[in-house]
């Protein structure tokens, strides 16, 4: 039977409440500000199983790295067709996972890599534990997995969204960042978008994730290491070095994108905010408003530069919780391994078995081609700006 739940007011005239799935997950809706949803919703009436056993961790000796061996992921939908779209609003011949129709609606994974401890037996035991290596061992993998449906169309990405809908995204990455933040034993919270069948992809449901680590990802180690070794303002000195160079493709009052000096990927941008906040949870609401606009126009860029869809993989990196808040910023890293109209780079023995990267592309060529592309996305498809935005282009 509908009810009203609890209604939270967020910024920008932005709504959430929270309910629970039939199996006892969480979702959480968020409204658009002009949303015409009414606010009641209706409980999951599915007869689900019981949760999957929370997968367990491996570590690689060699590497101290972990290894989240998650075989329920097996079972996961693979592609199915739009009438059966598990991320689509329920009806009364698709039992998907979201029982209403929605604007934003994030929900925990049914087959996570990181899940709750659901017995009290053999959880990690803080950062010391995990960096410890050893033999053969094994902790559970405590975290979660959540999903993040951007929209009810059953097809799309992130940069076909209205400016007021990836408004709203915006905000559920920084009010479950928040949340996840705070749960016992997560060390880390990672929001993500993959893009494309070229990268994996397994619904072409416009949406993305957010993982909770129980340990700092080797990514962001290596990240804490170079801070350490250059200082506490690498990231401001990268910022500024940046914005008076080449590579630049956008700027506004909050934020630039460019892609980096020494970028892996054929296609790879990183966005940075122009003041330092650890993660979404210290963004400011006109950020979040200028960056709406801003990361449109990049995704729209990105699908300009040839005549069809680019897949990708948009990477949030954060600082880890409670740990070098101070010195890690918040950071796009928008990545694509199409290095021609019908040619994709491939990992093969020196960047998957060495981690030495070879690039395809210069830097510089590559930014030049994402500003003619982000012009062409501009002109045809633009994006109305925001009322606190006074975003200028990097020409």
């Amino acid at each position: 039977m509908p009810h009203t739940p609890h209604i939270a007011e967020l910024t920008g005239g932005i709504t959430s409440q929270s309910h629970t799935l039939a199996d006892g997950r969480d979702i959480i809706y968020f409204d658009d500000p002009d949303s015409t949803l009414p606010p009641e919703r209706s409980a999951d009436t599915r007869e689900l199983d019981a949760r999957p056993p929370t997968a367990t961790m491996r570590q690689d000796a060699l590497t101290g790295e972990w290894v989240s061996i998650a075989a329920a992921r097996q079972n996961r939908a693979f592609l199915p067709p739009a009438e059966l779209d598990p991320l689509a609003p329920q009806t009364p011949t698709n039992p998907s996972e979201v029982p209403n129709e929605y604007d934003v609606a994030v929900f925990e994974n049914r087959s996570p890599s990181f899940g709750p401890l659901l017995r009290d037996d053999n959880e990690p035991r803080g950062l010391y534990d995990l960096t410890r290596v050893g033999l053969e061992r094994t902790r559970t993998s405590v975290g979660r997995c959540e999903v993040v449906c951007f929209s009810p169309e059953r097809e799309g990405s992130f940069g076909s969204l209205s400016r007021t809908r990836a408004r709203t995204v915006i905000e559920a990455w920084a009010e479950r960042t928040r949340a996840l933040s705070s749960l016992a034993g997560v060390r880390q919270v990672f929001p993500f978008e993959n893009r494309g069948v070229e990268i994996g992809v397994t619904l072409q449901h416009p949406h993305g994730q957010i993982y909770s680590y129980p340990y700092i990802t080797p990514r962001t180690r290596q990240m804490l290491d170079a801070i350490d070794s250059y200082g506490p303002t690498l990231f401001a000195d990268i910022l500024k070095r940046e914005q008076a160079g080449e590579r630049m493709l956008l700027r506004g009052d909050h934020w630039s994108a460019f892609v980096p000096f020494a970028a892996r990927w054929p296609v790879e941008v990183h966005m940075l905010p122009h003041r330092h906040v650890a993660d979404f949870t210290e963004t400011s609401a006109d950020e979040r408003d200028e960056l709406a606009v801003l990361y449109l126009r990049l995704l729209r860029g990105v699908d300009a530069l040839y005549d069809t869809p680019t897949p990708y993989i948009a990477a949030w990196h954060q600082a880890p919780v409670n740990v070098a808040r101070g010195e890690m910023r918040l950071m796009l890293q928008l990545t694509s391994p199409r290095r021609a109209a019908d040619k994709l780079k491939y990992l093969a023995g020196s960047e998957a078995a060495m981690g030495a990267w070879i690039g395809d592309i210069p830097p510089e060529k590559a930014a030049q081609n994402l500003r003619d592309a982000i012009a062409r996305a501009d002109v045809a498809h633009p994006v109305e700006p925001a009322a606190s935005t006074l975003d200028q282009d990097a020409r």
